[in-house]
């Protein structure tokens, strides 16, 4: 048997990319995965052994263990998000940020993120936005400076990408469909295109396929991780997803600390020596109210 990666799912079979044999394969699963004691179907992203059959079509007989699953787009096995917000037009609101950020760590997805436009930079803004890359940089993320526009950045962000299997995340206008681009060489996704459907009150169903850069690289080719919302965070995990918050939280005076109401916490003391953001603490808050709120609206 032969192994690869599902990069398409093409109408109950799919297009497998097989390792090492630069071609593909169509494939149909066997039917055991439809049996109600394995109840499993192959997802885009998923690895898989595949044999092959006489007229050079292909089974799928083994969906090798997940690392991950994302539920919008439905993929498998994304290693890394790359997390694109413009510095300006759309204004960026750290808030948003924050919220893509949490959702990338509770999905146990590593963030890159991609502040787009730097070229509307001048002057004052040129200072606000290097305070905000190193505000992450800080935390440990890696942040790339992009302008399609200039053609800046866009080799970094191709060299993000080797090695991984990456799904774009951010918000309309950001700029996500013109990096997608650059960093394939080709078009492929329609810049505006899905904005402008949301906009006349339509939209569109497209399925997630994988777009291959090299070997062992892909780019997931999708509307987009594009979750804003806290749901299925659990209130007692929250503060595990913000980073910053581990090294600190070992001098708390309670091991549960939540960080918001207790004495003599580590995260708090952690705002005044400056190891952690008081912006992003204040986002801590605002989220962990949000989350209260909503489980107390269940019952």
């Amino acid at each position: 048997m032969l192994e690869g990666i599902i990069v398409k799912g093409v109408g109950g079979s799919y297009e497998v990319d097989l390792k090492g044999a630069q071609r593909t394969v169509i494939a149909k699963p066997r039917g055991i995965f439809r049996k109600k004691e394995v109840a499993i179907s192959p997802l885009v992203g998923d690895m898989v052994s595949v044999s092959l059959l006489d007229d050079g079509s292909g089974v799928i007989e083994k969906i090798h263990e997940r690392k991950s699953v994302l539920v919008r787009p439905k993929v498998a096995n994304v290693g890394q998000a790359l997390v694109v917000f413009a510095y300006k037009e759309p204004d960026l609101h750290l808030d948003l940020l924050d919220r893509f950020i949490i959702n990338c760590e509770a999905a146990n997805v590593r963030t890159v993120i991609a502040f787009n436009k730097v070229d509307l930079l001048d002057g004052k803004s040129q200072d606000e936005a290097k305070a905000i890359k190193e505000i992450y940089e800080k935390i440990g993320y890696k942040v790339i400076d992009i302008s399609t526009y200039k053609d800046t950045g866009i080799d970094l962000a191709k060299a993000a990408l080797v090695g991984e299997t990456t799904v774009f995340a951010g918000p309309s206008g950001a700029g996500k469909s013109s990096i997608f681009n650059a960093v394939c060489g080709v078009v492929h996704m329609e810049v505006g295109e899905l904005s402008a459907k949301i906009s006349r009150g339509k939209h569109t169903t497209r399925h997630s396929q994988l777009i291959k850069l090299e070997k062992d690289s892909y780019i997931v080719d999708s509307p987009g991780f594009s979750s804003i919302n806290l749901e299925g965070i659990e209130l007692s995990g929250l503060k595990e997803l913000f980073r910053e918050f581990e090294k600190p939280s070992e001098d708390c005076k309670f091991a549960d600390c939540n960080h918001i109401d207790e004495p003599n916490c580590g995260v708090k003391q952690g705002i005044i020596d400056g190891s952690v953001h008081e912006g992003r603490y204040k986002r801590y808050l605002s989220f962990s109210e949000e989350l209260r709120e909503a489980e107390a609206n269940k019952y």
